[in-house]
């Protein structure tokens, strides 16, 4: 494999949306803003493609205030080359990209079954933390 990490501000929306579906992020009955992805690409602080041959084979974004903290979401590798240091090598980009600005608090929320893929990178566990998401509530009037 002859793979390149990079940063970029813009990719191939067609293949972006791919990786979002076969991730199961997305579904191909959801209508996507194309629009929409290329902001995504163009706003986050850091966005990482591995790139193999022109083909984008492995993606990872890292949410940051570009001071003092970032969160890595969004890491996903196209079945094909799973398995094989794709996720990894996005991963270091990320985070040496990230202390490379002086960034030194770096989290992210893993989905079941990736902890060792993570502890493995020098993440650990928050003890004494619980992720949230928000789903929305009624506010109500006193």
């Amino acid at each position: 494999m002859n793979i390149e990490y990079l940063i970029v501000k813009e990719a191939d929306r067609d293949q972006i949306i791919s990786l979002y579906i076969q991730a199961g992020w997305w579904t191909n009955e959801d209508d996507i803003d194309t629009s929409f992805v290329d902001k995504i690409i163009e706003n986050t602080f850091l966005f990482a493609v591995a790139v193999e041959d022109n083909k984008i084979v492995g993606i990872g974004r890292a949410i940051s205030d570009g001071i003092s903290d970032a969160y890595i979401q969004d890491v996903t590798v196209h079945e094909e080359y799973r398995k094989q240091g794709v996720g990894s090598g996005i991963i270091k980009l990320l985070v040496g990209t990230l202390k490379e600005k002086g960034i030194g608090w770096i989290g992210l929320i893993s989905e079941p079954g990736a902890e060792n893929f993570y502890n493995e990178l020098g993440f650990k566990v928050m003890k004494g933390h619980t992720p949230y998401i928000f789903k929305g509530k009624e506010e109500s009037r006193d």
